[in-house]
């Protein structure tokens, strides 16, 4: 990672942000039992982001997964125990809960349709946002 970005250091992530600039996470924590999806949240809860971008194959959070039922219907806003009661699959349990208990919202949204990121970044409404 070192060859194409610097590591993970949370005063300097911390002070990225204070300058404006995005900051990105990638791969994980380098411990066993932590999904990446864990290791991005922590991070984010860490220096205090105000979201969590979630990319995924689908352009957002579904009753039923899209791919095997296309009648399935998209939640343009959700909150985080009404994904828990219709055990609705956003992320590992341990990253949704860290999410839900520091009041942290996720953005799930189609990283594979052009453009998405860039309308996600600058506030536009795409996908999902789980919140609350």
């Amino acid at each position: 990672m070192e060859q194409i970005a610097e590591p993970y250091i949370r005063r300097r992530a911390i002070r990225h942000v204070e300058k404006g600039r995005v900051v990105i996470f990638g791969a994980g924590t380098g411990n066993p039992y932590f999904t990446t999806d864990t290791a991005g949240v922590l991070r984010a809860i860490e220096i205090k982001a105000d979201v969590i971008l979630k990319g995924t194959r689908v352009d957002g959070i579904y009753s039923e997964d899209p791919e095997k039922n296309p009648k399935a219907s998209k939640y343009d806003q959700i909150s985080f125990s009404e994904c828990i009661s219709k055990n609705l699959r956003v992320m590992d349990m341990t990253a949704f809960t860290l999410c839900m208990e520091n009041h942290l919202p996720i953005v799930v949204f189609d990283m594979n349709k052009p453009g998405n990121l860039r309308l996600v970044v600058t506030g536009e409404k795409v996908g999902t946002v789980v919140s609350g």
